[in-house]
């Protein structure tokens, strides 16, 4: 094994760690009222939305700035692209958490954001990764 599988998914993880620690949630067993994504998901639309703000725990307001947040979050969704070669290597994510001047990409769609069946009538519940359907 070269490592590299490891090293990205080590990557992944991380940027999971970051969007809990701004929102104050777990990824695992996240639900919000208006749609049924998970944690990623849910960070993803808003940062689409350009609604970083949101995801905040509630307990930061008086201890972080916007710009601070916005910059983890990003960092985080930069982590957690679907796609692996997307995905920074770990001293250009120490790199971007530490300086607050420097330009950082646009993150693209992550991977494995899960969406819930709404239906109570379902019993398979499907998780969503893009576009593939995945059936339990």
């Amino acid at each position: 094994m070269d490592g590299k599988y490891s090293e990205k998914s080590d990557i992944f993880s991380l940027g999971v760690v970051l969007l809990e620690i701004i929102s104050g949630k777990r990824n695992r067993g996240y639900e919000h009222s208006d749609h049924y994504l998970n944690l990623l998901g849910h960070a993803w639309l808003l940062w689409k939305e350009n609604r970083n703000l949101e995801l905040m725990d509630e307990c930061l307001y008086d201890t972080f700035a916007e710009c601070e947040v916005k910059r983890c979050m990003q960092v985080g969704l930069l982590c957690v692209q679907k796609f692996a070669d997307n995905r920074p290597i770990m001293p250009s994510v120490f790199s971007m958490l530490a300086s607050d001047g420097a330009v950082l990409p646009e993150p693209k769609e992550p991977g494995f954001f899960i969406e819930r069946s709404s239906s109570s009538s379902s019993t398979s519940p499907f998780v969503e990764s893009g576009n593939e359907t995945i059936c339990m």
